[in-house]
């Protein structure tokens, strides 16, 4: 299995528009942060999780030719506004499948009713075929993918295992029992917004904490806003088997 990460930065990317924060401002290259995504490939099939408004330069910079389906962790904007940027999937291999709880579906048909709607369909817009998913185990490409409940601020959403690699983004709390999901996995992805405590996201320490409680084998950092640090500056602070992730990093299991 093979996973690239297309994107790691949070909401806003960085830079952030009109910061003036040393971070917005560095030229290092693993500072710059398109919104959280990542593509998933193994034997012939290719999958990806989120679809941001970065989506069309994310499919670019990675060079996709095909994906097999877009699989939806939540609705917020961050990653879900490249729905759009489908189409030249769609054109080619037909309707994309979606998978998506179905809180994410009633959102994503209210805010893009024209990729939805079945009465004079615009002629361009993209086509897809929706798959309904919740808390229970589904299959992907010969793999059971495995669902984990997570609370960002009060809204529940979803991570996922495969196998022995699970990704969870804009997590605030997960519960004993989606804990139980992790154990024994070699690498995990998991968010870290910024050093200061968030309603919503993990801090940082937040962050170190849970992967020491899950005891993945490695961990990686994502999800980052500017306030987290200069990715060189934080890397050194981090446990040994703990990593910050960044655009275009591709790791294999």
């Amino acid at each position: 299995m093979k996973i690239t990460f297309l994107g790691t930065g949070t909401s806003q990317g960085i830079p952030v528009i009109g910061c003036n924060d040393e971070v917005c401002f560095s030229s290092d290259i693993k500072d710059k942060r398109l919104r959280s995504s990542v593509l998933i490939a193994w034997d012939e099939y290719v999958y990806v999780i989120d679809c941001g408004p970065d989506f069309r330069q994310q499919m670019l910079r990675a060079k996709v030719q095909h994906i097999d389906g877009i699989i939806f962790t939540h609705y917020h904007a961050d990653h879900t506004a490249g729905l759009d940027d489908i189409r030249p999937f769609s054109q080619s291999k037909g309707k994309v499948p979606f998978y998506a709880k179905n809180d994410v579906i009633t959102n994503l048909k209210e805010r893009f009713n024209y990729i939805f709607t079945s009465q004079n369909k615009y002629l361009g817009a993209p086509s897809v075929k929706l798959h309904t998913i919740d808390n229970k185990l589904f299959e992907l490409g010969g793999r059971t993918i495995v669902p984990i409940e997570i609370q960002h601020g009060k809204l529940k959403i979803l991570g996922f295992r495969f196998d022995k690699f699970a990704y969870i983004t804009d997590a605030k709390f997960i519960s004993a029992n989606e804990k139980e999901k992790l154990k024994d996995i070699d690498v995990l992805v998991i968010n870290a917004l910024r050093i200061d405590s968030h309603p919503t996201h993990l801090n940082l320490q937040e962050a170190i904490d849970l992967i020491a409680d899950i005891k993945p084998k490695k961990a990686y950092l994502t999800h980052i806003s500017h306030k987290l640090g200069l990715h060189r500056e934080v890397s050194k602070s981090l446990p040994e088997h703990v990593y910050l992730a960044y655009d275009g990093l591709k790791i294999e299991i």
